[in-house]
């Protein structure tokens, strides 16, 4: 049998934790930082657990 591949746009996007939480980025927490309030561009720095409903998805997608 093949290998499975790792999707390569959800392997940029998310990570695992140890205990198999997946985890993502805030949206807007990219460039224009000059632009915003220095209390959002603070929030915007921790990373965050996926929803639920979307987990089982993403970590098919990397393969585990």
């Amino acid at each position: 049998m093949p290998k499975n591949k790792t999707n390569s746009g959800a392997k940029k996007r998310f990570r695992l934790t140890g205990s198999g939480k997946v985890m993502r980025q805030r949206a807007r927490h990219v460039h224009k930082f000059q632009e915003r309030p220095k209390r959002q561009s603070r929030r915007l720095v921790n990373d965050v657990v996926v929803a639920p409903a979307d987990a089982k998805n993403i970590k098919k997608l990397l393969g585990k």
